[in-house]
């Protein structure tokens, strides 16, 4: 009998939250019994254990098998291999026929007589959980695709009639995935609703992002990952006319739903999408009110930054819903608003998935409407404009030109070569260079890519206010204000193939340029294979074949004389097929013009062996946009280790250290004393920001910085009220822009570079100040340095003429500071190539700082 009791009293503690569907449908549903629920699938009912990314793909094959209203595909992998799932869901008698409803829908976007038709239904796209930790929405999926495929009455005939539904349940699967372990595994049978306990605070680096702690919801338009590129192609496939994009805040909030903040859209959405985001705003309120919860709108977020889930329908035709929800983070949590459960957080989801069905039913014709005049009428305010398009530089860097030209065919954006040169606001562009006209459906996307807008009618930002594609690039670019004179081909670029290269048979010598985007990988791959190289410090023409061969500074020389590895020909034939990057022989060590190739100025490159120091205090997202850099673009696997577990390693057993944003006080005085010594016997440290800022703190960088604190008390604060408090935090900070900075192209940490100004992306006010030493400024903000983005006046001058980036010697090691992040969310293509010339190059420079 005690067993029992014991067994009995056990299931109640583990089911204490367990809710029923009851709990989360009203009486009225009627459901088809011959549609499994979620229970039945998965064992418990939903919200009372957090489901399983397995677990939700699983269910969601289960309802397609049994409900003919409903088709499963997967569209996609994740960096780890989860798959992407879509479900597309109507009326059983349309599914059949869904694509042809698909290519009437979009046949409505390319002719205006076709979109005067009336009875199409509208796309309604509902994604989940683009933030892994942010469960609820994903949790919430499982009782919106069972209730679209066993709900049973008028009401969903109606929907399924009027509506296709395009069900994303999980958008980043991976964090998913790890934050319902974490959740799971820090669960006790009775639940802890303290906000201290384990459960509801992960360890570093959260769930929140991806694979490589990414936040893929800022993705959406830089497409650096998987998933948002298999996302992206689905979603011009259809082209929806709403978007949701179901988040969680902090435990102490209630629920949010658009619009934001009136004053905060970007300036290209129309008003009309305002005004529908109103319109179906109300049947949230509406549904909300009758649930007696709190809920507020027009407050905290904005629609401004074009690259997140809310926004990116918005500059393509469609009206982006954002939902955030107050989070549990686990299973239960004390709030000010009292004891938060997982279900409650799940049934909010719901009722405003459901409050967004009956909007679209509501509003569908106005919501096609929209659409439709949105598209018919790109070409038309195109050509009301004072310029035609712009043009921009392909350049030496055929891959970074490539990548960027991909990143705008992935967003339906054509750019077409140059058959001849042309000259545009005063700057000369070859032939090799590619037009991207206005007059074209994505206008308003070409618009808002192309923008170095610096002003605006609200100076507050939720994200970046500045993200100019071609400045990201390091692409020379501009607007082009007539047509005459430009000759351009009919045909829209496309991806080239790699090319083919003559077999290379044994020389004295091999070079090959630095100028390629994947030179650094394919060097790389060559010294992991035991190919012995030589970097040259200065410029030289060497003897070739049969011509002589001109390579820059930077260029890499790989000598017969010194290989060890008998197969050293043999892997130049295949790197230089793997990466298209051509490798040229050199006939003779006596060179033509410059260094002979025995020279002290051809310095030894080695392979990298990198330590990446993150863990608490580091910068998850600016740690992992160094990982996932140095992993997809060098080939470097780079050790990392978090700063608790520092002082057990042995130092020497790298070449680098890398410090990426953050606080690294938590290094203890036996660590700071072990890092100077290990570049003072030759190692290379690099850091930015808060990195950068370490540095100067161990006087290992011989320079100074104004902090945050001090670059704000250069804004006068007189007779300001208390209601200006957020207007002047607004000012004082750099949400994220785009400043211009002089590069000293003589220093190796810019080799490859063509031009001596480089963009760099600005998202703090810390700055490092130049150093009075020579040779080691190698960045510098220019006088006027603002390229995009808002940042305040008081700001701006203060930017103007600090260093963007500083190295010099420290005993026979380097030490190198950036005074901004080099590989902004994995899309800064110019200043990335600063780090990857610090692995390879940092060792080559001789400056001293003091």
């Amino acid at each position: 009998m005690r067993l029992i009791i014991t067994i009995f009293t056990l299931l109640l503690s583990f089911s204490c939250l367990a809710q029923p569907l009851s709990y989360y449908f009203n009486d009225d549903v009627k459901f088809d019994p011959t549609i499994p629920t979620p229970e039945q699938v998965l064992g418990y009912e939903v919200g009372q254990w957090h489901v399983r990314h397995d677990q939700l793909v699983r269910y969601m094959e289960i309802l397609a098998q049994k409900s003919d209203r409903i088709n499963f595909e997967v569209i996609g992998r994740t960096h780890e291999q989860r798959p992407l799932v879509m479900l597309t869901i109507t009326a059983a008698d349309k599914l059949a026929n869904v694509e042809q409803t698909r290519k009437a829908h979009l046949a409505r976007l390319a002719d205006p007589e076709k979109a005067k038709e009336t009875d199409q239904p509208a796309v309604v796209w509902m994604g989940y959980s683009v933030h892994g930790n942010e469960s609820s929405g994903s949790n919430s999926a499982l009782l919106v695709a069972y209730y679209l495929a066993a709900a049973q009455g008028k009401e969903i005939d109606t929907l399924l009639n009027n509506t296709v539904i395009l069900l994303d349940p999980s958008l980043n699967p991976d964090g998913l995935a790890r934050f319902a372990n974490w959740a799971n595994s820090n669960r006790g049978m009775n639940l802890s609703s303290d906000p201290h306990t384990r459960e509801h605070i992960e360890s570093w680096p959260n769930s929140r992002t991806n694979h490589y702690w990414f936040d893929l919801n800022r993705d959406w338009l830089l497409l650096q990952h998987p998933e948002s590129r298999a996302r992206i192609t689905k979603f011009h496939y259809w082209k929806p006319n709403i978007l949701t994009d179901f988040h969680e805040m902090g435990p102490n909030s209630t629920f949010f739903f658009q619009p934001g903040i009136p004053s905060r859209k970007h300036p290209i959405t129309p008003d009309e999408n305002v005004s529908l985001t109103k319109a179906i705003g109300n049947y949230h309120a509406k549904t909300l009110d009758e649930h007696n919860a709190l809920y507020f709108t027009e407050e905290s977020f904005d629609d401004f930054y074009y690259g997140k889930g809310s926004t990116y329908p918005d500059v393509n035709g469609g009206v982006g819903i954002l939902f955030e929800q107050a989070s549990s983070r686990g299973h239960l949590q004390e709030t000010i608003n009292g004891p938060l459960s997982f279900a409650f957080t799940i049934k909010n989801q719901l009722l405003t998935s459901l409050s967004t069905f009956q909007a679209a039913i509501d509003n569908r014709q106005a919501l096609l409407d929209y659409q439709a005049s949105f598209y018919n009428n790109a070409i038309e305010l195109a050509n009301d404009e004072d310029y035609k398009g712009y043009v921009v530089q392909d350049g030496a860097d055929t891959t970074r030109s490539a990548l960027f030209l991909d990143l705008l065919k992935q967003h339906q954006i054509k750019a077409y070569p140059l058959n001849k040169a042309v000259k545009a606001d005063g700057k000369n562009f070859s032939a090799k260079s590619y037009f991207v006209p206005l007059a074209q459906p994505q206008y308003r996307l070409v618009k808002a890519i192309f923008s170095e807008q610096k002003r605006f009618v609200d100076n507050t930002f939720y994200d970046v206010s500045g993200w100019t594609l071609a400045h990201a690039f390091n692409l020379e670019f501009a607007a082009i204000k007539s047509g005459w004179g430009l000759d351009v081909s009919k045909n829209a670029w496309q991806q080239p193939e790699k090319p083919k290269f003559a077999e290379l048979d044994a020389q004295y010598a091999f070079g090959f340029k630095w100028d390629n985007y994947l030179a650094p990988k394919m060097l790389n791959k060559l010294l992991q294979q035991g190919v012995q190289a030589r970097v040259a410090l200065s410029p030289l023409s060497a003897k070739s074949l049969a011509s002589t061969q001109e390579f820059a500074a930077g260029s890499i020389i790989i000598p017969a004389g010194i290989q060890k590895n008998p197969q050293w020909v043999s892997l130049l034939n295949s790197a230089q097929n793997e990466f298209g990057i051509a490798i040229t022989p050199i006939t003779s060590g006596l060179t033509a013009k410059g260094v002979d190739l025995g020279s002290r100025m051809l310095a030894v490159v080695k392979a990298p062996k990198v330590l990446l120091v993150g863990g608490q205090g580091t910068s998850q997202y600016e740690v992992g946009e160094v990982w996932y850099y140095l992993d997809r673009f060098v080939g470097v696997a780079p050790t990392i280790v978090e700063m608790e577990r520092f002082g057990e390693l042995e130092l020497s057993d790298y070449s680098h250290i890398v410090l990426a944003h953050g606080n690294y006080n938590k290094l203890s005085d036996a660590d700071k004393i072990a890092i100077k010594t290990w570049v003072r016997k030759g190692g290379v440290i690099w850091g930015h920001k808060g990195g950068a800022k370490f540095l100067v703190d161990q006087q290992l960088l011989k320079t100074s910085y104004l902090s945050r604190r001090d670059v704000a008390s250069a804004f006068k604060t007189d007779g300001l009220n208390y209601g200006d408090k957020d207007h002047l935090a607004g000012r004082q900070r750099i949400a994220g822009a785009i400043f211009n900075t002089k590069a000293d192209l003589t220093h190796p940490l810019t080799f490859s570079l063509q031009r001596d100004t480089l963009p760099v992306f600005k998202n703090s006010t810390w700055l490092l100040e130049m150093s009075a030493a020579p040779f080691v400024n190698v960045l510098q903000y220019t006088q006027k340095p603002l390229l995009a983005g808002f940042t305040d006046d008081v700001n701006v001058e203060q930017v103007a003429g600090a260093a963007g980036l500083v190295a010099h010697s420290y005993g026979r090691g380097s030490v190198i500071g950036m005074t901004d992040d080099p590989v902004f969310r994995g899309y800064w293509y110019g200043t990335s190539r600063l780090l990857s010339n610090a692995l390879f190059f940092g060792h080559t420079f001789r400056a001293n700082a003091d």
